[in-house]
């Protein structure tokens, strides 16, 4: 995948690998520049330059043994005749006043300056915190994030959400505005205010990790490339901040839920429901390094799990089931009744009464989800008839979970999920008791 929404997509041989490079260094690339000029956008364009530089000479003169010095060099060449056409403006109007009673340094100075400091992943921590700012809007902070850190072009982001080119790229050009216009330092923020600031970055990563894991529309069930990235973004997040704990619990959330995806669909792309999964096909890798994580944030946390935490607490203990029938399903009810104590939610609790049904049975976890019917954030979610059609056609009310499996198809816009939920709605329909699947992954 290319790095820029300008030059063309390399294809293989040098052009691939460029491509290749390009990917791994365009972060810190567009890191080190923000630090060195201060403008994320100006910092972008200069990341573009270079790559259209390398396309026009490595394939001639090959990869350079060190690609990421290259860019990064040819980057700031071009930023500093950037700088000086500034600083030359900037004399021009001073000429016009008066002249300042002590000399300052020139923009070329200050920025050889800052270029000497070195310090890449400090800025590539800043730029994290930049992309993922509250003051953008959350489809903002998730495409700004997605293309400054992530790489990918407009086209992309627009395919892996379902939007228009053009509105991603509006998007991105809002935000980029807004963060100018709000003058947002490019500075890890002050301890006060860490906590808030750091929750609004896990909760990009995390909103990308979940359109991939569980997509909302589309042909596709799962889009592997956006839990990737999130998983590598969530990766690089904790190399940068070791001694946070929701960082490693998202982390481990995270590798161990995409442990499962080999899993998730069948030959044909078709759902395959959590309980129904062959086991063996979940990458043992994976789990080993989420549980991993999960340790460290527990000892990080020092006894006090955080939401992700918690989350990934909850996914340890399918990983750790050998089969289906191991599964503490006890503990994961205790453990969403913790997440609700946290973070009240809707969603945590009609989560927290699938886990009651596979515990103690359909019917305490009926009148759960029942005192949930009338909640307004639910009243377009399908999870939520979907979830009642399962207890019901547990309690073998087939025709009442015939309707519920309905209308929840009705309100997906997954196409993969709308099939699954009809042929759950035939089978009630023939009085046939399905399997149990009510935790749906």
């Amino acid at each position: 995948m290319t790095a820029t929404t300008t030059p063309p997509s390399p294809g293989g041989g040098t052009a691939g690998a460029i491509d290749a490079v390009f990917r791994i260094e365009w972060p810190r690339l567009v890191a080190g520049l923000t630090g060195l000029v201060r403008d994320v956008g100006l910092a972008e364009e200069l990341a573009q330059d270079a790559l259209v530089t390398a396309l026009e000479r490595w394939p001639a003169s090959g990869v350079p043994d060190r690609p990421g010095a290259w860019l990064m060099a040819t980057a700031k060449h071009r930023a500093i005749d950037v700088l000086r056409r500034q600083e030359r403006l900037t004399r021009k109007v001073e000429a016009l006043g008066h002249e300042t009673a002590t000399r300052q340094p020139s923009a070329e100075e200050e920025f050889q300056a800052v270029a000497d400091r070195g310090g890449i992943e400090d800025d590539l921590l800043r730029l994290v915190f930049i992309t993922c700012h509250p003051v953008l809007s959350t489809e903002a902070r998730v495409a700004l994030t997605l293309r400054l850190l992530g790489g990918l072009t407009t086209e992309e982001i627009a395919r892996a959400f379902l939007v228009a080119g053009p509105t991603v790229a509006q998007r991105i050009v809002r935000a980029k505005k807004s963060l100018a216009r709000a003058r947002v330092p490019f500075e890890v923020p002050e301890p006060a205010e860490l906590a808030g600031r750091l929750a609004s970055v896990l909760e990009v990563v995390y909103l990308v990790f979940n359109e991939g894991y569980s997509a909302t529309a589309g042909e596709d069930w799962i889009r592997p490339a956006l839990c990737e990235e999130a998983l590598r973004l969530g990766r690089v997040l904790a190399g940068l901040m070791p001694e946070e704990p929701e960082v490693h619990g998202l982390v481990a959330l995270m590798e161990i839920q995409a442990s499962r995806s080999a899993a998730r669909t069948g030959p044909s792309g078709e759902p395959v429901l959590l309980l129904e999964q062959n086991r063996a096909r979940w990458d043992p890798l994976l789990i080993r390094r989420g549980l991993a994580a999960l340790d460290r944030a527990m000892e990080l946390g020092g006894g006090t799990a955080g939401p992700y935490t918690v989350q990934a607490a909850i996914a340890a203990c399918h990983a750790r089931a050998r089969t289906a029938e191991e599964t503490d399903w006890r503990r994961i009810a205790a453990l969403y009744e913790a997440l609700a104590r946290i973070g009240p939610s809707p969603v945590v609790e009609l989560n927290r009464a699938v886990a009651v049904a596979m515990a103690y049975g359909p019917g305490p976890a009926l009148d759960l989800v029942d005192a949930l019917a009338a909640e307004p954030s639910l009243r377009g979610y399908h999870l939520l008839p979907s979830v009642r059609g399962d207890l019901l056609e547990r309690l073998e009310r087939y025709e009442e979970a015939r309707g519920e499996f309905l209308r929840a198809a009705a309100l997906t816009r997954n196409e993969r999920e709308r099939t699954l939920l009809t042929e759950r709605a035939q089978r009630c329909g023939r009085g046939a008791h399905g399997e149990g699947g009510a935790h749906g992954d």
